[in-house]
């Protein structure tokens, strides 16, 4: 502690100067005292910024500051400064004696090391030297058992090669056996396994064992299948098979003939073996195809039971379809496709109650009268082949074919259920020799069908035009037989087996419906001078119906798939913008889209030249209500009843006559857009060439109302529930025209103290202005006459 007579008094200065070196010493030691107090890390950092002083002074200021009591806390500072530079002497003096002990230690370390490595590296060069030695000692031990082994490994394939040959002879031997004692059943299954051991042996190189194997399998295979061929035909006659009579017809097959139990045993027994020569008949019979430009789908081969079943129906085909007979006429393909139907439905009921139970014991999943249907097909699309090379360039019999081929395939997949996943006739019309024919072909003929509709008579009449209910489009014939020519075109393609076919045959479609616009445009044309006239009508209606028609066809499931393999097939070539990529994709676009745009485009077109026809003659028949005198009209109490002005009956007749004229000739869509057209219209005329042109006193102001209120709006009163809601601009000036002189009066002050602001807005809301702006009102109030006179 210091006395009470030194306190406030500054420290005394030391009594002889000290050396540079002990003042540098006694500053060092005053910065560790001082890195203890703060803290090592805040002291070394404000050192290095050089700040240390101001530190210092900001820690003593904080201890002691001003109050001179807080000097007592020296003597304890001064001893926790002097402890704390103690502790850090200490450290510093450990870690200065340790480091030299750790590099003494790692160089001591590294040099072991280093030793250990020259060790290993000389044992390495005498273990390397005992190897070569060793190596060249037992080189021609090695030759000699190398040579030893491959001895080895040749005779061991001797012997795999023996035992093979040995295998295929004992079950060829096994099957003899099973045949001398008739044991049919045993020797096809023997054979089974046979033609297993030569499917592995499908990827050795032994030649002459593979020619072997499938020479004993083929020898076998023959001589089971004529046996059971035989014997499986002859159960097959004692049915009276094949069924040339439909199934109300059949005497027996479906009936019971006399040993019936027996006769379907033995057919259930014989169709089981010959099912165990499948896998052998696929391996040994190349199936027949058909040329790879059809793009037939890869199918198994039909079953062999199936196949034998089939053989008298084939033979009776070709002996009638194919040569000279006079039943293979090329210009009758409906005869050889009836045939194949006819034979299908005579023996479906035959095939699913005996056979198809026969194959669902035996297990493997297929079904007898499918199995049947496609050995039948083959032969109609062989037939196809053939033919049409020879008709491809008479475009009525190519036609003809097409038609009673769409027809064949339509029934055999609504009749018996036949996948379009199988091969069919779609394959052999999508050729692309005969497909590009088939599509000229039909725009050919489309493109006739619709000169003659355009120029028939009734083209422009609507087939129910006496049927209110079914009339609501007013749709033309000559538009609904065009809607239900596209029709037949999608149901004609839409089976086709490839999506690019499809889109071929969307394109046509989408050219025609251009093609028919055109033509509409044209006709169109011609009537321009008679818009409102009967025909110029009836093709507005003909191009609604066809957009309308067109927008829904764009939702059905058909086309939005067609949409998706055509996105498909943009993004692979690039002809399309990535917006409209993305459009196709979300479906915010159609495949009709441009169609609809230009179809859409002509309509709008129509509709305003027929609205500004009908506003031209409105506006010819309001020049007599225009010159009305407003301004000198009597008002509503010097009349004893309000009457309509004889000026505006020109003016609402003619408006009445169109509208009426044009509701019986136009459909209801379009005639709504074409009345809420004009009547927008109409409401900007009269409120600007008649309200806005003119003065009014009490009376004209009452008049006016009375015209529009009681004569003009509800000529539109049949067609919506308040028709005033359309003429805004002038409902609302006749408002303001027929105020009460105190209210407008009132409203015109408010309106001039409130110009803009909220009041004015209420004000006007008040009295049922909500179109017309502030200035408007103002206008209109300014256009009475009857203000009283104020002195002003």
């Amino acid at each position: 502690m210091l006395p009470a007579a030194e306190i406030g008094k500054a420290p005394a200065a030391p009594c002889c100067p000290e050396s540079g070196n002990e003042r540098k010493d006694i500053e060092e030691k005053n910065d560790i005292n001082i890195a203890a107090l703060f803290g090592n890390e805040q002291v070394s950092e404000d050192t290095d910024n050089g700040d240390l002083t101001s530190y210092v002074s900001a820690f003593i200021e904080k201890e002691v500051g001003n109050d001179l009591k807080s000097l007592k806390k020296l003597d304890k500072l001064i001893e926790q400064m002097t402890e704390n530079k103690m502790q850090l002497e200490e450290q510093v003096l450990t870690i200065s004696s340790e480091i030299p002990k750790r590099i003494q230690s790692a160089l001591k370390n590294a040099e072991e090391s280093k030793q250990f490595l020259n060790q290993f590296l000389e044992q390495e060069t005498h273990l390397f030297s005992s190897i070569n030695s060793h190596l060249l000692t037992a080189q021609p031990w090695m030759e000699d058992l190398g040579a030893m082994i491959n001895q080895i490994e040749e005779i061991e394939r001797h012997l795999a090669y023996l035992k093979w040959i040995s295998q295929i002879e004992e079950l060829s031997d096994n099957i003899q056996q099973y045949l001398m004692t008739n044991n049919v059943p045993e020797a096809a299954s023997t054979l089974v396994s046979m033609v297993e051991l030569d499917i592995k042996l499908q990827e050795s190189s032994c030649a002459h064992l593979l020619a072997f194997t499938r020479a004993t399998v083929k020898f076998w295979h023959k001589i089971l299948k004529d046996k059971l061929t035989s014997d499986f035909e002859e159960v097959l006659a004692q049915l009276h098979w094949p069924f040339i009579t439909p199934p109300q017809s059949q005497t027996v097959g479906l009936s019971r003939p006399a040993g019936a139990p027996e006769i379907y045993s033995n057919l259930e027994t014989l169709f089981c073996q010959l099912l165990k020569l499948q896998t052998s008949d696929e391996l040994l019979t190349e199936p027949k195809q058909l040329p790879e430009k059809y793009c037939l789908p890869a199918s198994p081969s039909v079953i062999l039971p199936i196949q034998i079943m089939l053989t008298p129906l084939q033979k009776r085909f070709r002996y009638h379809f194919r040569g000279n007979r006079q039943t293979n006429v090329i210009s009758k393909p409906e005869w050889y496709l009836a045939q194949v139907l006819m034979w299908i439905g005579n023996h479906t009921q035959f095939l699913d109650e005996k056979i198809q139970p026969i194959l669902d014991k035996v297990g493997p999943s297929v079904n007898a009268r499918l199995e049947f249907s496609r050995g039948l097909m083959m032969l109609v699309l062989e037939k196809l082949a053939a033919d049409i090379p020879c008709l491809l360039y008479d475009d009525n019999l190519f036609c003809h074919l097409v038609d009673e081929v769409l027809l064949f395939e339509r029934e055999l997949h609504s009749l018996y259920g036949y996948p379009s996943t199988f091969a069919n006739c779609m394959h052999i019309l999508s050729e692309d020799t005969c497909f590009q024919r088939w599509l000229t072909v039909e725009r050919k003929f489309a493109l006739q069908k619709m000169d003659s509709m355009l120029s028939s008579e009734a083209a422009w009449i609507s087939q129910y035009k006496d049927i209110t209910d079914v009339d609501e489009m007013k749709v033309p014939d000559c538009a609904e037989t065009f809607m239900t020519l596209l029709l037949v075109i999608t149901d004609r393609y839409k089976n086709l087996p490839t999506a690019s076919r499809k889109l071929q045959f969307l394109e046509l479609q989408k050219d025609l419906v251009d093609d028919f616009r055109i033509r509409l445009t044209q006709v169109m044309k011609e009537e321009t001078r008679a818009s409102l006239g009967f025909r110029y009508c009836a093709i507005l209606n003909a191009v609604n119906y066809i957009s309308t028609v067109l927008a829904d066809w764009a939702d059905n499931v058909f086309f939005l798939q067609l949409q998706q393999a055509a996105l498909e097939v943009f993004a692979e070539n690039n002809t399309l913008s990535k917006l409209q990529l993305g459009q196709l994709a979300s479906m915010e676009s159609s495949v009709f889209d441009d169609m609809i745009n230009l179809l859409e485009r002509l309509k709008h077109d129509m509709l305003t030249r027929q609205v500004d026809h009908v506003f031209r003659e409105v506006k010819d028949a309001a020049k007599l209500y225009k010159k009305e005198r407003w301004l000198s009209l009597p008002s509503q109490s010097e009349q004893a009843v309000m009457s309509l002005s004889s000026s505006a009956c020109p003016l609402l007749l003619t408006v009445r006559d169109r509208l009426l004229q044009l509701e019986e000739q136009l459909c209801f869509s379009l005639f709504t857009v074409f009345w809420q057209v004009l009547v927008e219209k109409l409401d900007v005329y009269i409120y600007q060439e008649i309200v806005l042109a003119n003065h009014f006193n009490e009376g004209g102001a009452a008049q006016l109302q009375f015209d529009m209120t009681r004569n003009l709006f509800p000529l539109f009163s049949r067609y919506c529930k308040r028709p005033e809601n359309y003429f805004k601009h002038v409902k609302e000036a006749c408002i303001v025209l027929n105020l009460n002189i105190g209210s407008a009066l009132l409203l015109k002050d408010v309106l001039q103290s409130a110009s803009g602001q909220p009041p004015a807005t209420e004000a006007l809301n008040e009295v049922g202005i909500y179109k017309l702006a502030q200035q408007d009102v103002e206008i209109l109030l300014n256009l009475r006459t009857n203000w009283p006179n104020t002195g002003k």
